[in-house]
């Protein structure tokens, strides 16, 4: 299993940070732009490098560039949303995709809704969603991504339960997994625990 949590302590005091009832729409939203620029400096770590004669101020050197690694950042609707900005800061020639999921309140299973991607299957796609509860839905878009012809895919997520990890690896074992915290569990209506709540309510101000 390819998983990655990222302890740094500045992500781990965000995202305390976060959790906090109290906390507004505006700290949240920034907070988790903040939190997912930190985590991309993990999910790029191994990008190639080239390198190319440059000039500074003072003399030539062969000076290290990020060799031709194209990215897509695709963010489950709506909460994965909350994360773009965030890696686009670090990325700014990323592509953004868009795959619209939603859960159903009664069965808790994904229902697809909207996919717009880009034509080239080539790049590395980085699925981002701040929770990974029962991995229904990024199941659902690893699933469909494959099905487009993408083969390189990432999965981004700020907390998550065992379960939904298992689920994932489980069912895309070559998907490698970035967190900010693996939490205790789920609760009996499938909300992680202690969670922070509803990230697409607590982002769009919608609750």
């Amino acid at each position: 299993m390819a998983l990655h949590i990222i302890d740094h302590p500045l992500v781990q005091h965000k995202l305390s940070i976060m959790r906090k009832k109290e906390t507004s729409t505006t700290e949240f939203r920034t907070l988790l732009r903040e939190i997912a620029m930190f985590m991309g400096y993990e999910v790029t770590r191994d990008f190639p490098l080239t390198y190319e004669e440059i000039e500074t101020p003072l003399m030539k050197m062969n000076a290290p560039k990020i060799a031709g690694k194209k990215v897509v950042i695709a963010p489950i609707l709506r909460a994965g949303l909350g994360m773009v900005d965030g890696l686009l800061s670090l990325i700014p020639a990323a592509r953004v995709g868009h795959i619209g999921m939603y859960r159903d309140e009664e069965t808790c299973q994904p229902v697809f809704y909207y996919y717009k991607m880009p034509a080239e299957k080539d790049r590395l796609v980085i699925v981002t969603d701040p929770m990974l509860a029962t991995g229904g839905s990024a199941i659902d878009a690893i699933r469909r991504l494959k099905e487009d012809g993408y083969t390189s895919i990432r999965l981004m997520c700020l907390v998550a339960s065992p379960q939904g990890v298992k689920a994932v690896s489980e069912a895309y074992p070559d998907v490698e997994i970035f967190l900010a915290a693996l939490d205790e569990g789920l609760n009996e209506k499938n909300y992680i625990l202690p969670g922070l709540g509803d990230a697409g309510d607590r982002i769009f101000g919608t609750k």
